[in-house]
């Protein structure tokens, strides 16, 4: 019986001490207050926030529509931080405890607002179009990119201050790192200086068809930090440095203002003056009068008897279509073709091919004769 007195007077003592000085039965409150605000959470969540949602969408205006889903994950979290609160103040922490409790509180606080800040930094940032009438669009992107950063930076900062750490001696610390650092990766700041000249100059825009001569040619998908991402048109993603695409020839087929057409084709020798002009005009009335190609003084156009090859008499087209659309472009190099085609047949000659004449002067003597199957015919339906 005296053991189990010693037993209940220990459970006593334990009840009564508990933790940080904190008995049990305290923190057990404590624990059934944040359960009641965890709880509570969950019908802000639902009710609260979904009639604020369902508010936002009734309105014409979108702004509110994004306003409210980015500030939903942050204004969720404000129940658990005054539940928190709540829980400790009940708890009447003493000392270092209470010290301690304080700082995670107020870090809370922090951590919410700044995370807020971050969050709406996207529906807001359409007050950094107006930036694109000078810069691009991907730089804008860098742009907002760089402010959520600042701000999470700014949020470690306070957050450090709370807790009594002073941030200038860690910003010291850190510039001297940074010079080992930059040491050791000059490429990838190579890079980033060089991302960053790139759409300072415009040289291409996400959504652009580019050529690197001699490294890829596909349309830009992504500019970043250290790379870009260009896909083939295999549909194979190649991330190629922009340093390399800084200093090398970069073509840039969407910046187009025509897209060309430049062929050579070739008549018959047996194609007389008449005949070549007739082909010539024909040719040159059917750019002029098509809705499809651009006219002088906009673009030049050039329809004339270029050269005597080989094989035939060459003349050269040059002209340049309204479309910069490759499907389309096809599809009016193939209009014209036929017309050529028309026109060539029209005028009684002929596109040449390559062939090649051989002369003999004289036949060896005594030498049998070829066998010649077609007069052997025509001997044999001799009557």
């Amino acid at each position: 019986m005296q053991d189990f007195d010693k037993f209940w007077l220990l459970v006593i003592e334990v009840w009564r001490e508990g933790f940080a000085g904190v008995d049990v039965g305290r923190l057990l409150t404590a624990l059934g207050i944040l359960l009641i605000f965890m709880m509570a959470r969950g019908v802000f969540s639902r009710y609260v926030m979904g009639r604020v949602v369902s508010m936002a969408q009734r309105t014409a205006n979108r702004l509110d529509d994004k306003m409210a889903e980015a500030l939903g994950p942050p204004l969720r979290m404000v129940p658990l931080v005054l539940g928190i609160f709540f829980a400790t103040q009940h708890l009447q922490l003493q000392g270092i405890y209470a010290e301690i409790a304080e700082n995670v509180i107020r870090s809370l606080i922090v951590a919410n607002v700044f995370w807020a800040v971050h969050r709406i930094i996207g529906p807001w940032s359409f007050l950094l179009d107006q930036l694109e009438r000078v810069f691009t669009h991907e730089l804008v992107d860098w742009m907002v990119k760089a402010i959520r950063v600042a701000i999470l930076l700014v949020g470690a900062a306070t957050i450090l201050q709370i807790w009594g750490i002073q941030v200038g001696p860690i910003i010291a610390g850190a510039g001297l790192f940074g010079v080992a650092v930059a040491l050791g990766a000059q490429d990838l700041f190579k890079n980033l200086i060089a991302g960053i000249l790139i759409l300072a100059e415009k040289r291409f825009r996400r959504g652009d068809w580019i050529l690197v001569e001699g490294t890829v040619e596909g349309t830009v998908e992504n500019i970043g930090f250290r790379s870009t991402m260009i896909r083939r048109f295999d549909k194979a993603p190649v991330m190629v440095p922009n340093a390399k695409l800084s200093d090398t020839a970069v073509v840039n087929f969407s910046s187009m203002s025509h897209r060309r057409i430049f062929w050579r084709i070739g008549v018959e020798y047996r194609t007389s003056i008449a005949q070549l002009r007739q082909i010539r005009d024909g040719i040159e009335a059917y750019i002029l009068n098509s809705e499809d190609f651009a006219d002088p003084p906009e673009v030049p156009i050039f329809v004339r008897i270029d050269r005597f090859n080989d094989s035939s008499i060459d003349m050269l087209i040059y002209c340049f279509t309204r479309t910069t659309e490759w499907g389309r472009w096809l599809e009016i190099k193939e209009r014209l073709a036929c017309a050529i085609m028309e026109i060539v047949e029209s005028s009684g000659s002929a596109f040449a091919f390559p062939s090649q004449s051989v002369y003999v002067e004289n036949l060896p003597v005594d030498q049998p004769a070829d066998l010649q199957p077609s007069k052997l015919a025509d001997l044999g339906n001799t009557p």
